[in-house]
This record gives structure tokens, C-alpha cells and sequence, in this order.
């Protein structure tokens, strides 16, 4: 590691580091730094999230500079404009301005409720697909 570009401990400790909170199936929650490998924890109740996250992000952090062991800086998804162009059937556009206009709403939100709408209900056949096939295996 080049120790010339090391920061200080302090400027490791006051970055903030992305980290995904898991529901767990037994109860409480899983809080993962995916930037700090290994580094994770859990949590008996939503409260306890962020002071648990917060201590594990520190301990792992203050640990890996006692041991020389390189900490990388917090990583950031991309930027997304909220912006994407779809190219669809002159009567497929018609439809829905008129379902909109229907709904008192433009077409930009009639849009972004099917489209939420579709997303949700895909992810929750995913899942439920999967939950189906841990039952079948258990059972086999």
C-alpha cells in the first residue's frame, strides 16, 4: 500500500460508507458494508440500525489502520437523471395519454405508476418463486 496517500484515521472515520440493512427471517435485521469487506453486524429493531452500523463502520475501520490493512474509500452508485426515452406504437402512446387524462394525471406519472407498478409485482413473483422452490427442496 502507498502510505504516502493514506488518510489519517480521523479522515477514514468521518467517511461515509454506503450499506445495505437485510431483514432476517428469524428476526432483526443484517447491516452489511459492502465497501468494508467483512464488515457487518446486526440489529434487534429499525432504532438499532444506525448506532449499530455506525459502531461496526468504526471498529472495522479502526481495526484495519491499526493493522496497516488498506481501507478503501466509500464507493457511490451512479448518478441517474430520472430521464430515459422509450420508443413505443402510436396507438400504445395514445392509450395511455388517454388512460392518463382518464386518471387526471399526466402521462409522466400515469408512466411512472405502471411502470412501478410492473416492478413491484415482478420482484414479489421473483421472490415468491424462490420461497416456492426452498419449500419444495425442504420437503423433498
Amino acid at each position: 500500500m502507498n502510505t504516502s496517500t493514506r488518510l489519517t484515521l480521523d479522515e477514514y472515520l468521518h467517511l461515509e460508507y454506503p450499506f445495505n440493512v437485510l431483514a432476517d427471517p428469524d428476526g432483526g435485521y443484517v447491516i452489511e458494508f459492502p465497501d468494508l469487506k467483512g464488515c457487518l453486524t446486526q440489529a434487534d429493531s429499525l432504532d438499532d440500525v444506525a448506532p449499530m452500523a455506525e459502531g461496526a463502520r468504526s471498529l472495522w475501520i479502526e481495526a484495519a489502520y491499526e493493522h496497516g490493512i488498506d481501507i478503501p474509500l466509500p464507493s457511490y452508485p451512479e448518478e441517474y437523471s430520472g430521464k430515459f426515452v422509450v420508443r413505443l406504437p402510436r396507438s400504445l402512446h395514445r392509450r395511455l395519454a388517454e388512460s392518463a387524462g382518464r386518471e387526471g394525471v399526466s402521462l409522466n406519472q400515469y408512466v411512472v405508476m405502471l411502470l412501478s407498478g410492473g416492478d413491484t409485482e415482478q420482484r414479489m413473483t421473483k421472490r415468491l418463486a424462490q420461497a416456492e422452490a426452498v419449500v419444495l427442496s425442504t420437503t423433498s
